[in-house]
């Protein structure tokens, strides 16, 4: 089912219209790293949708550029490459494939990412988009926080990429910058003092009782370590009182080992917390030498690299199954399972589609995520694993990816729970919501959908039955089939609804589970 009164999926008739829905307001970010924006090329060769998605996006803060056809995002592109491309597939002249195939091709917008939007809702049709190279795949019609989410996400990704590059370059120049300074020590003392002014380090030298001797003519302004001059002063003079043993264990270690040690360690200097990295090497069996760098900087971006892994951790856990994800992390190419053996449901608001012509697209998305929210609650209550939703439709399997005996008890609770929390849930809000569900039994394969962006997804004839029961179905029913009832005949209470005829099955025996 599309969300405000888009087509069904299944309709080969449904015009090319797509209507989306806007998300609930969230507060903004305070993090640059949390929400960038960026330049973003809209492709879509129906003006209303370039519109709609040019002035969401807009709002959000990112600069949108949209265009008609894939000749003019080819030459947009090229004058100007943007951040990030949304592709329709389905245009004259030109399709989407073979626009990111050619974007893909010119070295100048090849790392342009691609995020394909379109109608076009086959497995087929999906492989072949990430398969020109496209990032991410979007299933018109959509609701705009999906794209919202989406679009940030590979924005996300895009300016970390960036980020990382210009440090790990800076790095590379630091590394040269030791390397010419180890090899200017064998230089004249002119040399090594113009390469001393040139470095931002600091360095000092400490004898056996932590005394400092020498201080080298760095740029780092040594005298606020201690507040007055740095020779001739002990560690406690530098350092908090909680870390001088340390550091005078560490300079005995060096100077009984003759190995140089690296550790880190903090300076409240300036009215902040600053970090340094210090190499402390022996310069003979009495002292040491203590070169530091400011690592601030590096710390506070691999701390916000870290929180982004561990964001990105748990949106992979929200749309993989937790044992799928882990075989995603351990580079598994392919993942497709058969199983023998699972009960599938489809769970559809009926009267949604109605309802929504009658309230603000902020209204509507607020009921929806209500409701789907307590679903997911009941989902994870009685065992079952969420599939997706789509538009108000809502499918869920039990029995995968680990399987059990009892997959179809288990379903059959939750679809009674269901129909109890939708009853409730109009009696609260004076709402007139019906659900009417379909259950299946059998076998299915299940694996992973795409290669930058993934989805569990299930296929087979049981899937399709399954949805057929919820379509053929009654407004406050559960429909299931004879290999259902078969699991649940001794401890439900079902009543034999008859044949029905079962579009691509023929005649089929189904009954309503009461309780």
């Amino acid at each position: 089912m599309n969300v405000a009164g888009g087509n069904r999926q299944d309709d080969p008739s449904a015009p090319n219209l797509t209507l989306y829905c806007v998300p609930v307001s969230h507060p903004s970010p305070t993090s640059d790293l949390d929400s960038p924006t960026g330049d973003i090329l809209v492709v879509d060769d129906v003006p209303q949708n370039l519109r709609l998605l040019t002035s969401l996006l807009s709002q959000k803060g990112h600069r949108v550029r949209s265009v008609l056809s894939g000749e003019m995002a080819l030459k947009a592109a090229q004058i100007s490459p943007p951040d990030l491309v949304l592709l329709d597939i389905n245009m004259p002249r030109m399709d989407g494939y073979e626009v990111c195939t050619r974007l893909k091709a010119n070295p100048k917008t090849a790392p342009i990412p691609v995020i394909f939007v379109s109608a076009l809702q086959d497995v087929v049709d999906k492989v072949k988009a990430f398969g020109v190279g496209g990032a991410d795949y979007i299933t018109k019609p959509f609701q705009f926080a999906e794209v919202l989410v989406r679009v940030e996400h590979q924005l996300q990704l895009l300016h970390l990429q960036r980020m990382l590059k210009e440090r790990n370059q800076r790095l590379e120049q630091e590394i040269q910058t030791r390397i010419l300074i180890e090899e200017a020590l064998q230089a004249s003392e002119t040399e090594l003092m113009t390469l001393f002014a040139a470095m931002n380090d600091m360095i000092l030298v400490f004898d056996r009782q932590g005394v400092c001797r020498k201080v080298a003519p760095t740029r780092f302004n040594h005298e606020s370590l201690s507040g007055t001059m740095v020779v001739d002063r002990h560690l406690q003079d530098f350092f908090p009182a909680e870390q001088v043993e340390y550091h005078a264990q560490t300079i005995q270690e060096v100077l009984s080992q003759q190995i140089p040690q690296t550790i880190e360690y903090y300076l409240p200097l300036q009215f902040s917390k600053r970090w340094f990295s210090a190499n402390v090497s022996p310069l003979s069996e009495e002292a040491v030498l203590w070169v530091a760098r400011d690592i601030t900087t590096t710390r506070q971006a691999n701390e916000a690299l870290r929180e982004q892994q561990q964001r990105s951790e748990e949106l992979l856990l929200n749309i993989l199954p937790e044992p799928i994800a882990q075989r995603l992390k351990q580079e598994e190419n392919t993942i497709a399972d058969s199983f023998e053996s699972v009960t599938v449901l489809f769970a559809d608001l009926v009267n949604f589609t109605q309802l929504s012509l009658q309230m603000s697209s902020t209204e509507l998305v607020e009921i929806l995520n209500t409701i789907f929210s307590e679903f997911d609650y009941f989902t994870s209550c009685h065992g079952l694993e969420k599939i997706k939703t789509i538009g108000d439709a809502y499918m869920a399997v039990a029995g995968l990816p680990e399987p059990c005996d009892n997959h179809a008890i288990r379903v059959a609770n939750m679809a009674l729970d269901l129909l109890d929390y939708v009853t409730q849930f109009n009696a609260e809000t004076g709402q007139n919501f019906a659900l009417r569900i379909g259950v299946n039994t059998g076998p299915v394969v299940a694996g992973v959908i795409g290669v930058t962006k993934f989805g569990y997804d299930l296929w087979g004839d049981t899937v399709n039955v399954a949805s057929r029961m919820e379509s053929q179905g009654k407004p406050g029913k559960i429909q299931v089939t004879q290999a259902t009832y078969e699991l649940l005949k001794d401890k439900f209470e079902l009543v034999e609804r008859g044949e029905i005829n079962v579009k691509g099955k023929g005649k089929m025996s189904t009954y309503w589970l009461e309780g």
